[in-house]
């Protein structure tokens, strides 16, 4: 368990920084959260130190009030069909609801973890996967770690539209397809648009989760929709969307650590494959120790089979250990995870930082190559 004073500052930098000009409501509660003793002491039931993230709180949360719909609280969840905005009535409303359920606040947070499956992260993601398929000359294999339900392995199946400075658009992906997402791409000085073919070819799909997510099962689903901020319900559509689409091409998910397991996950993909294995917002939930297993363990696997790793997290959390000095990138200057493409060569980690994204995939700022 955490102790409240470091649940208390999570919740003032999650309000300041990550939900601050993005999220009014989330921005409100967890900043409220942040001084108040009884409520932060909810999250710090948490069952790990690195659980403790505020979305944890808000989504047992958001949780717990779709059960009650009709519940006062509501007409401030959009994702309920609430429609006021934040006002003097909110804090007290929402601290009064999870104290008055406290005990059930408490059985989720220590049960449950943070598992947004973002599907617009895909767009992100895509041309860093697209150019590893690539250098790889043929069909790859995908493995996604820390996959939730595995949506993001549909992004072979999604189509995109890239808006680039001066109105230009580039399109991606199969033209018939219910899952269509959109990133506004800026470029960074020097750098030319990211390259996004018209197919990825994929010949097979592993995700790796301590917790796999069944999307197909309704309480499961319900609690991937409770991990999406309640004031984007757009988000929730697209969820529901994929998860639908899903149905026709389910890729096999494994339970499993993102270290221990991972040469199992990996030996799931057909040898003949070169494997593209791709995170996104998951290593911030492992201590630096892991992380750094994490990429020993993907380093040998590179002894055995070509491999590339597509990261989207904060340089701190990512590409800090095989990309070392690059103190621009960091999460508290940039406030943006970064995308990177890393493969071995003769043993040892090349890496390339090639965006800076928001974090739910809307926008980025190519930086190139």
């Amino acid at each position: 368990m955490a102790d409240v004073g470091t649940v208390k500052e999570r919740l003032r930098r999650f309000a300041d920084h990550e939900a601050a000009g993005i999220s009014p409501l989330y921005s409100h509660l967890a900043g409220q959260a942040a001084e108040d003793d009884d409520v932060a002491a909810l999250l710090s039931e948490a069952g790990t130190d690195g659980d403790t993230h505020p979305t944890l709180l808000l989504a047992a949360a958001h949780r717990l009030i779709q059960a009650e719909p009709i519940h006062p609280l509501s007409r401030y969840y959009p994702s309920l069909g609430g429609m006021d905005g934040v006002d003097g009535a909110t804090w007290p409303e929402f601290r009064t609801f999870l104290l008055e359920r406290a005990d059930r606040v408490a059985d989720i947070v220590r049960t449950r973890f943070t598992q947004t499956n973002e599907v617009n992260r895909a767009a992100v993601l895509y041309p860093a996967v697209a150019r590893a398929a690539k250098q790889a000359k043929g069909k790859v294999g995908l493995l996604e770690v820390g996959c939730s339900a595995g949506l993001l392995l549909g992004m072979d199946r999604f189509a995109y539209q890239y808006r680039l400075p001066g109105g230009e658009q580039l399109t991606a992906g199969p033209k018939k397809t219910p899952v269509g997402l959109h990133c506004a791409v800026e470029l960074a000085e020097g750098a030319g648009p990211p390259t996004v073919p018209t197919k990825l070819n994929v010949g097979a799909k592993v995700g790796l989760d301590r917790n796999p997510v069944d999307a197909q099962d309704d309480d499961e689903l319900a609690w991937l929709e409770a991990c999406v901020w309640a004031d984007q319900p757009d988000r929730i559509r697209m969820l529901r969307t994929a998860a639908a689409a899903q149905a026709k091409d389910v890729p096999e998910l494994v339970a499993g650590d993102a270290v221990d397991d991972l040469a199992a996950a990996a030996a799931r993909v057909p040898e003949e494959l070169p494997l593209v294995l791709f995170s996104s917002h998951v290593m911030a939930y492992m201590a630096a120790d892991r992380r750094e297993a994490f990429v020993t363990a993907v380093g040998e696997i590179a002894e055995k089979r070509p491999v590339w790793w597509v990261t989207l997290e904060s340089y701190e959390a990512g590409l800090d250990v095989v990309l070392p000095g690059r103190d621009e990138l960091a999460y508290g200057v940039t406030a943006r995870p970064t995308l990177g493409l890393v493969t071995w060569k003769n043993g040892s980690p090349d890496a390339q930082a090639l965006a800076l994204a928001d974090p739910h995939g809307q926008r980025m700022t190519w930086l190139g190559p």
